[in-house]
């Protein structure tokens, strides 16, 4: 049987991210605009615990886990780059950017910790080298979104264009770069490729088979590509429109925030302005299941590693980052989801 509920402490301001732990499928974490990351056990009590809140110096935009339970990073409108330790709370700032930094993303199978930021850069540390040397690379356009699997680093940016990176030649240039800000490092993109959307992207995700990955649009669409650059895996590219209403006659288009693929199954979940959660099978090309509309805008989803729990962050104004949000309407939601919800249409 499937079950949600919401968490019982929740942020007071727009909610940016939830990630769950690598190893521990009930250890979450949330990054919000109230300036604060916040760590729960979902499932100790109803409505889970809050272990702990972090404060930062502005509206925290990414948060992702690092090499262990107790590490996490992240990043927002402050524009650093930090440590944080969950156990003793101590915060290490790693890198500063030269503009607000929008994603942060932990890749174990080559301890690098990449972050994308509106200076058009991301900043590449190897955790396991000393706290404060990092490498630059210069993108050709502002990142919206970033997503890895075990080999590939997708990171889509602004004027549609999307940059995928083979993360050993990653790893290999910033073993290899001098430890002397700013340490520009010069790697090629293993693909420079163009939005299959018209409009600006406003999420990417990778597929967890390392096959390919889905992305969205701010105009109710998704698009899935495949990486293999043959012309037939190219051929099996395709985008659909999605989170959309019929509002007394007109049709009413909403941005699709956010997207998560399943670990176990490969199907993926889409959130978007409209308040709805959707799961696709992307290889069949079919709708699996429509949630129940939630309170607000989705602006943040993802599943834990396990596949049983979907965490979904609700937030009204997440466009903009409202001054005054009315109490009670940004919320965490979790689903337990079923053996075979998650499961996809297609035969094996």
């Amino acid at each position: 049987m499937s079950s949600q509920f919401e968490l019982a402490q929740n942020p007071t301001d727009v909610i940016s991210a939830v990630k769950f732990s690598p190893t521990t499928p009930t250890r979450l974490l949330v990054s919000s605009w109230d300036r604060h990351v916040y760590l729960y056990d979902t499932h100790s009590e109803p409505g889970g615990r809050l272990i702990q809140k972090f404060q930062h110096r502005a509206p925290v935009l990414d948060v992702c886990f690092g090499r262990n339970d107790n590490e996490a990073f992240s990043c927002g409108l402050d524009c650093d780059v930090r440590r944080i330790d969950l156990e003793t709370g101590k915060q290490t700032v790693l890198s500063t950017h030269d503009a607000g930094v929008r994603n942060v993303i932990y890749s174990p199978e080559h301890s690098l910790l990449i972050s994308g930021s509106w200076d058009s850069t991301l900043h590449i540390h190897n955790v396991d080298s000393p706290a404060d040397q990092h490498a630059t690379v210069s993108l050709p356009s502002k990142p919206f979104s970033l997503s890895i699997t075990p080999t590939k680093l997708v990171v889509a940016m602004a004027s549609r264009a999307v940059n995928i990176y083979d993360l050993k030649a990653v790893a290999l240039a910033v073993s290899q770069s001098s430890s002397e800000p700013p340490n520009m490092i010069n790697v090629e993109p293993w693909q420079r490729r163009e939005s299959s959307m018209k409009y600006m992207t406003r999420a990417v995700a990778c597929m967890p088979n390392d096959a390919g990955y889905a992305s969205s649009s701010i105009e109710g669409r998704v698009a899935v590509e495949w990486f293999d650059p043959s012309e037939t895996s190219q051929a099996r590219k395709y985008a659909f429109k999605c989170h959309r209403q019929t509002v007394d006659g007109q049709d009413v288009v909403y941005p699709v925030n956010a997207l998560a693929f399943h670990p176990v199954h490969g199907t993926f979940a889409s959130g978007g302005g409209d308040g709805v959660v959707a799961l696709w099978d992307g290889v069949a090309k079919r709708r699996i299941r429509q949630y129940q509309r939630f309170p607000a805008s989705v602006s943040t989803l993802t599943f834990s590693k396990d596949g049983k729990y979907l965490a979904v962050g609700v937030s009204p104004g997440f466009e903009d980052g409202q001054e005054d949000m009315p109490d009670g309407i940004v919320k965490v939601f979790i689903r337990e989801l079923s053996d075979t919800e998650a499961q996809g249409k297609s035969k094996k």
